[in-house]
């Protein structure tokens, strides 16, 4: 390892201890009763069932007393346990959960480690029936150890999620502020049996801004208590000054799911991807993928994904063949603040060219951590090792390529901005190609400004 590469690691390392070190000061806090006269009053018609009786205190409560965490919270509560009621409409149930939702996320932006807040945030996305960001939540729960019972009734609510869905849709988009648009390289010279050779023709790093956007979704048809049969599909497009190097991807799949227990889902999916370059076709696949997803305790999860698809470029004919994919993810919520992820890889490309056949290994560590004052940071290092077969000369003396990659990526956001439910997220990534073929190799310093969605 070289000093610069002992820095950077040491850089990183140290990053992730401060975060951690803030985690657990911002996880170290509770719920404190205010001094307002009216409190008591308004907590007794809560545990009395009386829930509008202590909706109507505590409204007018929360404008007097604006720094008073503990109110806002009951009001939350209140406002949670009134749309549950049988005479309230639908209008009025969201209503009501909208206003819980933004009470709770207001008190959450300065005081992220209050599990209790965080509890009755899930429950009202939950009971608002959106179960991507109650789930996430609930995670976050189970990772400030509550008490059993709490863990049991957190338990009965992720069952249920699971159990009750049927469609998801994402959508998305974000500038790429980008130093090298097209990964290349800028030798003009390279080495042929000792001698010097100019290449007849380079191409220039370009600098520029992006667009990329997505969109894409799912649905699952029951077939039984315990099978679905799942159907998607994924769209995406990127665009770049000057059209080379715009791409457009669309992917379809569908098979059976299967429900093994509490912990564990399987699916056999069969999957079509088609991707374009400018305007036109560039490569077909078509193949299957599984994937299983399973909880191996309460704040620890593993997806695992296998998939094998033929290959078909439209010009490119000795690019044509097989790729393999083989990937492990794993997440663990160390504390109701750190979230520290990481994933494992290969990937195989047989191609019909020998000199393109290559297989890849890799493996990412991430930590994301929520701050006070709103914020949340995180940071994530990836290597890469592909290795290709045939012989490269020219552009190695005679062995096959070999390619290491190291990319580094950092993001940050504030909660407390939000634009009808999503928070701006700020990422630079750095990426670096080093292999013993000559112009293959490169660096690359690009940003992102996407939407993270809140509530």
């Amino acid at each position: 390892m070289t000093k610069i590469q002992l820095n950077k690691a040491l850089a990183f390392a140290t990053l992730l201890f401060l975060l951690a070190t803030g985690a657990v000061l911002a996880s170290n806090e509770d719920l404190q009763p205010s001094s307002a006269p009216d409190e008591s009053e308004a907590r007794a018609l809560l545990n009395s069932g009386q829930f509008e009786e202590a909706l109507t205190i505590l409204r007018p409560m929360t404008k007097a007393h604006p720094g008073h965490t503990n109110i806002h919270f009951l009001m939350a509560l209140a406002a949670i346990e009134t749309s549950r009621l049988m005479q309230a409409s639908n209008e009025e149930r969201e209503a009501l959960l909208d206003e819980a939702i933004a009470a709770l996320h207001a008190i959450l932006i300065n005081h992220p480690g209050l599990v209790r807040v965080r509890l009755e945030l899930a429950r009202a996305f939950f009971y608002k029936e959106e179960d991507t960001l109650a789930r996430q939540h609930f995670e976050y729960v189970l990772a400030g150890n509550p008490p059993a019972p709490v863990v049991g009734n957190v338990q009965r609510f992720l069952n249920e999620i699971r159990a009750r869905k049927r469609w998801s849709v994402y959508v998305g988009s974000t500038l790429k502020p980008s130093t090298n648009l097209g990964r290349n390289s800028e030798t003009e010279i390279i080495n042929i049996f000792g001698l010097p050779f100019r290449r007849d023709t380079v191409e220039e790093e370009k600098s520029g801004v992006g667009l990329s956007i997505w969109t894409g979704g799912g649905y699952w048809y029951p077939l039984g208590e315990r099978t679905r049969l799942r159907f998607g599909s994924d769209l995406a497009r990127e665009e770049y000054p000057g059209k080379e190097y715009d791409q457009s991807f669309v992917g379809a799949h569908v098979g059976p799911q299967w429900l093994l227990g509490a912990n564990t889902s399987v699916s056999l999916l069969l999957d079509s991807r088609q991707l374009w370059r400018i305007t036109s076709p560039y490569y077909f696949d078509f193949g299957v993928r599984s994937e299983i997803k399973h909880r191996l305790s309460r704040s620890i999860w593993l997806d695992g994904q296998a998939s094998w698809h033929d290959r078909e470029y439209r010009k490119l004919d000795y690019l044509d063949g097989s790729t393999l994919n083989l990937t492990v993810k794993g997440a663990w919520v160390v504390l109701p603040t750190v979230r520290l992820e990481g994933a494992l890889g290969y990937a195989d490309d047989h191609t019909k060219s020998k000199v393109w056949r290559n297989d890849t290994r890799w493996g990412r560590l991430g930590a994301s951590v929520i701050l006070p004052r709103g914020y949340t940071v995180g940071g994530s290092t990836e290597f890469r090792r592909t290795r290709y077969e045939g012989n490269w000369f020219p552009f190695t003396s005679g062995e096959p390529r070999k390619d290491r990659t190291k990319i580094y990526r950092a993001t940050v956001f504030n909660r407390a901005f939000t634009l009808y439910g999503f928070s701006p997220q700020f990422a630079i990534t750095h990426e670096e190609k080093n292999t013993n073929s000559q112009v293959y190799g490169y660096d690359s310093t690009s940003g992102e400004i996407r939407f993270v969605r809140q509530f």
